[in-house]
């Protein structure tokens, strides 16, 4: 869920809910009697089997499972926790968890997690959502967790079916404790999938990424990962598509804990439906919160195996440094005189989030990049280039030239997407005019060495969409 704050905020605060006029589309409470025609549709024989699973691996046997087919709305107490949680907790998120079956029920044999639309009489705009967890009730210190599952549609929702340990403290605060993020779908992208590792001081992460095409707020879907000591993987329909094994836990300045920590202890999952905050993004205002606005889980099983060997050493990381041209630039098409695709995870990439529009194009030996909406975020329209090598006690030099067709600003900054976004050069706000100008930063490495370092161009939420020019872009060492 890229929580950031500690974990010891996970003492819980009840919050008063329900305050205010609630709008029309979200009034009153949940409606557990007869299933609407939509939600009867979603659920075809076909899409909605609750016997349909993906085990890899024979050894693995069936320890826990709810299918949430009992008569009641009300989760089983004996395996679930509801949890309450105060606007803002995490990632400027704004809903409030609240624990109720209005926000998290079982109907028609599955758990539907519901975030809900307040309006109040004074037009002030509230969300309210449901969180449920097994922590105390089914904890496992390894094994394969997996849920089927529809998430929901529209901007501004974060559904996640995730993982955090029975005791966060045995590691230290979050992040140094582990996090295992099996699903997360941005509510205005369902066609793909999150699967997250968070740990480390720093805070670092792996993740991974899956699409084929599939809308997950369409159809059901199998999520689903299997944590074994020393390796980590994630699957989707019974498809791997990401693993891991390098990760650590430390507090900083001491020696890194034993491997496999933090993920050898005991995790419990989590299933809950976020709205706005740092990844999403706010609502969309016209959004109508209905039945597709919902997360429907038909089922969630653990498996374990009989035994494990946790008698493992961590893998040597092989670092892959990119090597500079014979000019000592690092920037791959840096004059622009490939029309390369900006899609892909090679080289140039063009960025959109959080009500970001806009394109970018190379041609005569530049870029441009038209924007038709600033978006919410700096960050809202982006052009970067990963694989940058970052080595520890050198001295590094961005240089690039630049332009608008109308003055405005831009942000520049070298990053560290994979060890919680350290600034390596900070983030730098320039003042483009209508001229090429040449600009020049120079940067001391002072971090551990880092093989996945990106420079980035931000040009989002900054009071213009004036079109922005750029070439000859270098990344150096300074000798």
């Amino acid at each position: 869920m890229k929580k950031k704050i500690a974990c010891a905020a996970l003492s819980l605060m009840l919050v008063a809910s329900g305050c205010g006029k609630k709008d029309d589309a979200s009034s009153g409470a949940a409606d557990t009697t007869a299933p609407t025609e939509a939600a009867t549709e979603a659920k075809t024989a076909e899409e909605k089997d609750p016997y349909v699973s993906y085990p890899t691996d024979a050894d693995y046997h069936l320890v826990w499972e709810d299918n949430f087919d009992q008569a009641e709305a009300k989760l089983k107490e004996e395996d679930w926790n509801y949890e309450t949680h105060e606007v803002g907790w995490v990632n400027h998120e704004l809903q409030e968890y609240v624990p109720s079956e209005e926000y998290a029920y079982v109907k028609d044999g599955e758990l539907v997690i519901r975030p809900v639309k307040n309006v109040d009489d004074n037009g002030k705009v509230s969300y309210v959502s449901g969180r449920v967890n097994t922590q105390g009730k089914h904890d496992f210190k390894y094994g394969r967790f997996e849920a089927k599952l529809k998430v929901p549609a529209g901007q501004g929702f974060l559904p996640a079916f995730w993982m955090m340990p029975l005791d966060e403290e045995t590691y230290g605060q979050w992040p140094k404790c582990g996090e295992i993020d099996i699903m997360e779908v941005l509510g205005n992208d369902t066609t793909h999938q999150y699967g997250t590792l968070h740990f480390g001081e720093p805070h670092t992460q792996r993740q991974g990424m899956y699409s084929d095409g599939s809308d997950f707020s369409k159809e059901y879907h199998v999520f689903a990962v299997e944590v074994e000591p020393g390796i980590i993987r994630w699957y989707v329909d019974g498809k791997q598509y990401f693993e891991t094994s390098d990760w650590f836990t430390a507090v900083e300045g001491e020696e890194e804990k034993p491997y496999p920590a933090p993920f050898n202890q005991a995790f419990h999952v989590i299933l809950n439906v976020a709205v706005g905050g740092d990844w999403p993004g706010d609502p969309d205002p016209n959004l109508t919160f209905d039945e597709n606005t919902n997360m429907y889980v038909d089922y969630v099983r653990v498996y374990q195996k009989d035994s494990y060997d946790e008698n493992v050493k961590k893998p040597e990381k092989v670092m892959n440094w990119k090597e500079a041209d014979e000019t000592g630039n690092f920037i791959t098409n840096s004059d622009f005189s490939v029309a390369e695709d900006l899609t892909d995870d090679e080289d140039w990439k063009f960025l959109l989030f959080n009500d970001g529009a806009g394109a970018a194009e190379i041609k005569d030996n530049e870029i441009v990049i038209t924007s038709t909406n600033a978006g919410t975020e700096e960050y809202s329209v982006q052009l970067v280039q990963p694989h940058m090598p970052m080595v520890k006690g050198e001295k590094y030099k961005l240089s690039f030239e630049a332009y608008a067709d109308e003055p405005r600003t831009m942000i520049t900054a070298v990053t560290a997407p994979e060890v919680d976004w350290i600034r390596y050069l900070p983030d730098t706000k320039l003042e483009l005019t209508t001229e090429y100008q040449t600009f020049t930063y120079e940067f001391d490495m002072t971090k551990k060495d880092d093989d996945m370092g990106r420079v980035e161009f931000n040009m989002g939420n900054q009071g213009s969409t004036a079109t922005i020019h750029i070439r000859n872009v270098r990344l150096e060492k300074v000798q």
